[in-house]
């Protein structure tokens, strides 16, 4: 890579780190600068989840006072499930087309940011039609169970924009607040990251020089966007969210 190439791969996952730490979906920052410089698109992807894992392990040492808040249990739990989904979308990503998937992913992520812009309403109309309070704790961690295998399971294929996926979730199955689960979601995006490393590592095409130098930039955006998220009001991290959810489809549709 000349200079030009070099600069571009570090800005891009500086960027990626801090967006994926406040919001989400820094991912496709990372990606399209990778094709950019000439990957291919298999490449391009499984090299920019490679090369995000130190920026997910930033970000979960910036959320450390806000995991404190998080039951350890439930912490074990959905990590044990996001890791199987993980290795599922990691072998469906070396072993098939990504074409069907591909057109199905704009959709998820435009999904998933309504869902998060509605997050309210939808707790207002849960609480007013929903089962009895005494069996909504169950049912809630059935329901993010499912959910966190399938965004493993879409992590491991293509993990652009998981983030919003997985917060919209968590937002919609807890009565946490936004800050709390952004820390819940570093755990789990890092958990992703994990697994499609050793799997990708072993047998997808990474490109390793790119790697050397997107890696540390995505560990300095990672800790320096946790930091910047705890601090940011929960209304505007809730919106910041929606707007990149929204941003990240819009561009997913177009391309």
């Amino acid at each position: 890579m000349d200079t030009a190439a070099l600069t571009i791969v570090a800005v891009a996952g500086l960027l990626s780190g801090t967006v994926n730490s406040i919001a989400g979906g820094g991912s496709l920052l990372l990606f399209p600068a990778l094709l950019g410089i000439g990957l291919p698109t298999q490449a391009a992807n499984v090299t920019t989840s490679v090369a995000n894992w130190p920026g997910f392990a930033g970000q979960v040492y910036g959320f450390a006072e806000d995991l404190k808040r998080q039951p350890r249990r439930r912490i074990v739990l959905l990590s044990i499930i996001t890791a199987i989904g993980s290795v599922a979308g990691s072998a469906l990503l070396l072993t098939t087309s990504s074409a069907s998937f591909d057109q199905v992913v704009p959709a998820l992520v435009l999904f998933a940011s309504l869902l998060l812009a509605g997050q309210k309403q939808m707790k207002k109309l849960t609480r007013s039609a929903g089962p009895p309070a005494s069996s909504r704790p169950r049912q809630n961690m059935l329901m993010l169970s499912l959910a966190m295998a399938a965004a493993g399971v879409y992590g491991g294929y293509f993990v652009g924009a998981l983030g919003v996926i997985m917060l919209a979730t968590l937002a919609l199955a807890t009565a946490d607040d936004l800050r709390c689960l952004n820390a819940l979601k570093a755990v789990l995006s890092l958990v992703n990251s994990t697994v499609t490393l050793f799997v990708f590592a072993m047998f997808g095409p990474v490109h390793w020089p790119v790697v050397a130098v997107a890696a540390p930039a995505t560990l300095l955006g990672g800790y320096l966007g946790a930091r910047l998220a705890r601090w940011m009001r929960e209304e505007v991290l809730r919106w910041l969210v929606v707007t990149t959810g929204v941003t990240v489809s819009a561009v997913l549709f177009m391309t």
